[in-house]
C-alpha cells in the first residue's frame, strides 16, 4: 500500500505547471468564434439532437440525430453554417 506522504508528493506534483523549455514562450490560441448559436438554430430547425458542432474558417459543422418518420430510424444530418 502506498504511503501518505508519497500519495501527497504525486498530488502536489501534478498540480505544477509543466516545465518550458528556456526561451520558449507560451502562445494563445484564439478561437475565431462560437458555434453554440448556430448549433442552437439547427437544433430547433430540424427538431434533432445534437451530436457535435465545430468551427472551421469561417463556418460551423454541426451534426443532428433526427428522428424518423414513423418506425424509420433516425438519421444524422450535417450543415455547415456561416458564423
Amino acid at each position: 500500500m502506498a504511503s501518505p506522504l508519497l500519495i501527497s508528493a504525486l498530488a502536489a506534483s501534478l498540480m505544477l505547471p509543466a516545465p518550458m523549455e528556456m526561451g520558449a514562450a507560451r502562445s494563445v490560441v484564439r478561437v475565431g468564434g462560437d458555434c453554440s448559436n448556430a448549433a442552437q438554430r439547427v437544433v430547433a430547425q430540424t427538431g434533432g439532437e445534437l451530436l457535435s458542432a465545430k468551427p472551421d474558417g469561417d463556418s460551423c459543422v454541426v451534426t443532428v440525430l433526427v428522428p424518423g418518420n414513423g418506425n424509420a430510424r433516425p438519421r444524422k444530418v450535417t450543415v455547415r453554417v456561416p458564423m
